[in-house]
């Protein structure tokens, strides 16, 4: 079985889809797929489908979404000449849950996972040319910025798509740092030109993006970019650019020769990039 979540959803087994169109199905084939070989307790896919208060019928409407996937997986397995009841080995009833087994086959967001977290080894001993590659192949995993774009989520999937959304922006955000550090600024302003419209409050990559447009020779450029920063921050969240922003601006301002700003971001909220790392991407 092949699962891909990040974009829209595809379960494949034997190369043919075994996904429901119904909603409810897809909601519970999502919910066994982001959890691929491990077991799903009863009460999650009862929350992540109802809420904190199931109906009495829940358990029992549960087990008829689960006979109809696997009437899905089995006609997969029959179209390439296994047998349907191998559907139950695919999709196991185990006390108290269920289980999607994936047999060896594909996940895209853990392999997303692997090659990001390299990525971020790369990125820690400073091997720029890999760093950039190995999260490049990450990033090209993604069909669109969503994960499960065309579910019906509750709370449990929206809690992981938010997560594999904010953990997809950290390694666009080390992706375009070790681009920076290969001297990649030309390159990278038509990218960050629409990542920091796309994430207005953003303030790592509108960092990055002033980096860009600084070592491009367009101060004027970077300065509007900060400004408009400026007012997204005070209009939106009602705060002032952080401190290593600000610094940065003065630089840029006061043209001076050399000026450091940290090169780590971190998302928190996935909103307000803050400066964490102790690594400096220095701009001359």
């Amino acid at each position: 079985m092949d699962i891909q979540v990040l974009g829209s959803m595809s379960v494949r087994v034997g190369g043919h889809s075994a996904a429901p169109s119904a909603p409810k199905p897809r909601q519970v084939l999502a919910l066994l797929a982001l959890h691929a070989d491990q077991m799903v307790p009863v009460s999650m896919l009862a929350e992540e489908l109802w809420g904190h208060n199931p109906p009495r019928s829940a358990r029992t409407t549960l087990q008829t979404y689960v006979l109809q996937l696997r009437d899905l997986i089995g006609e997969a397995l029959a179209r390439e000449g296994s047998g349907r009841e191998g559907a139950k080995d695919i999709l196991v009833t185990l006390p108290g849950g269920y289980r999607l087994e994936t047999g060896g086959g594909s996940v895209d967001f853990r392999t997303f996972e692997r090659r990001a977290a390299a990525g971020f080894r790369a990125m820690d001993i400073e091997d720029y040319q890999g760093a950039t590659r190995k999260l490049r192949e990450a990033l090209d995993l993604w069909s669109g910025e969503s994960a499960l774009a065309d579910i019906q989520a509750g709370s449990l999937i929206t809690m992981e798509v938010e997560r594999l959304a904010e953990a997809r922006l950290f390694a666009l955000d080390q992706r375009i740092e070790a681009d920076l550090r290969l001297g990649r600024h030309r390159e990278l302003v038509s990218e960050l030109t629409f990542l920091v419209h796309r994430y207005r409050t953003h303030e790592g990559l509108h960092a990055q993006f002033m980096l860009a447009l600084h070592r491009s020779g367009r101060r004027g450029e970077a300065l509007r970019a900060y400004q408009r920063l400026h007012a997204a921050l005070d209009s939106e969240l009602g705060l002032e650019p952080s401190l290593p922003l600000q610094r940065l601006q003065r630089s840029i301002r006061t043209q001076s020769d050399t000026f450091e700003v940290d090169g780590t971001v971190s998302h928190a909220a996935g909103v307000r990039g803050t400066a964490s790392g102790p690594k400096s991407a220095r701009v001359c």
